[in-house]
């Protein structure tokens, strides 16, 4: 089975987690896309990365979530969760993925 990049799955869970809980309107079931995303990135990030990159990397994350919100005022919703989602794929990229 392929591997799948980090990049794509941290991405993947802050676009994801915005879609269901908007089209589902259960703010919950969009969470849980969320942080089961990023537990599985942070994963990757520790076995590619290490420990200190883990972290950074997961703080990353969840600040991209949280700053998507004011964000979202200033851009609209759907252009600040791409917006965000392709920061941390960057930096998830930079730090782990091209690594491997």
């Amino acid at each position: 089975m392929a591997r799948i990049p980090s990049a794509v799955v941290a991405a993947s869970g802050l676009v994801g987690g915005y879609g269901v809980a908007r089209w589902t309107r259960k703010r919950q079931l969009g969470g849980a896309v969320l942080a089961v995303a990023g537990a599985t990135a942070a994963q990757q990030w520790r076995r590619q990365a290490g420990d200190r990159a883990a972290v950074a990397l997961t703080v990353g994350y969840a600040a991209a979530f949280a700053g998507s919100h004011p964000l979202a005022k200033k851009v609209g919703a759907w252009p600040a969760v791409f917006g965000v989602a392709g920061a941390v794929a960057l930096a998830s990229w930079a730090i782990a993925d091209r690594r491997g």
